[in-house]
Order: C-alpha cells, then sequence, then structure tokens
C-alpha cells in the first residue's frame, strides 16, 4: 500500500471545502486517513455541529475496512442488513454506512487512504469529496464508475 502524504490531505480537505462552498453547502466536517486507518487531518468549517468529526471518521474508516466506498456499504446495509450490522458490531460501531466515505487511489490504483464528508446530506458530501480528491489530482472508485 501506498501512503498519503500531510500536504495531499491537506490539499483534500481545501478542494473538499472549495466545493462546498460553491454549492452552498451546510458546513463540513473533513478527515483523511491513512491507509491504515489513521487520522492524517481532520478540519471542520465554523458551524460544523458537535458529531461531524465522529461521522466523517467513521464513513472514511468503513470504506477502508471493506475496501468500498461508503456509498457501496449504504446499498449492501440495503441489501444485506444483518452482514452490516455484524460487521458495524465487529468494527465496534465505527462504521457509517451512507455515501460521504471514500477511498483515496492513486495513477496505480493504489489506495493512499480515503476521506470521510460530514455536514450536509450524505450526497452533497460525497459530491463535495470527490471534488477535494480530484483537486489532489488523486482518484476514487466512485470516479470510474
Amino acid at each position: 500500500m501506498g501512503s498519503l502524504t500531510l500536504q495531499q490531505a491537506l490539499t483534500i480537505i481545501d478542494g473538499t471545502f472549495q466545493a462546498g462552498q460553491k454549492t452552498n453547502s451546510a458546513p463540513l466536517t473533513v478527515a483523511v486517513l491513512d491507509s491504515g486507518g489513521k487520522l492524517i487531518s481532520l478540519q471542520r468549517q465554523d458551524g460544523s455541529s458537535m458529531m461531524r468529526p465522529d461521522i466523517a471518521v467513521a464513513k472514511a474508516w468503513g470504506a477502508l475496512a471493506l475496501g468500498c466506498s461508503s456509498r457501496k456499504l449504504a446499498q449492501d446495509a440495503d441489501n444485506r442488513p444483518a452482514f452490516i450490522s455484524a460487521v458495524n458490531v465487529l468494527a465496534h460501531g465505527n462504521m457509517v454506512p451512507v455515501p460521504g466515505g471514500l477511498l483515496i487511489r492513486d495513477s496505480e490504483n493504489t489506495v493512499l487512504g480515503a476521506v470521510g464528508v460530514s455536514g450536509d446530506v450524505s450526497d452533497v458530501d460525497e459530491s463535495c469529496a470527490l471534488n477535494g480528491i480530484g483537486h489532489a489530482q488523486l482518484f476514487s472508485d466512485e470516479m470510474v464508475a
């Protein structure tokens, strides 16, 4: 596995916040994790509510833990609720299976980490995250789909 630098994480966050400003999103919180699931950077916009950091980290962590976007986890939760519920128990409740958590990949498709965004509706969170990843000239599975 590759590794994400602090500068790349900050660039992703900057691009995510820029996307949120362009769409007039609610205040966002962005968490960027390395490929081992450890926090590199977490930033909250003014007015972002108290639980947003935990939610953002859990969206990113779930994507890393199961190797797919949190949108895919949400689809799995609809189709296989017992499985996602059991996995979340194993994960000690650290997964939030709704859109907004994305794997971050390099040009060779290596997973470098994940980003989680929380603050607006999940589709807006995910869109802003995608913009942040692109801003850092990196990639995500959702960009290809």
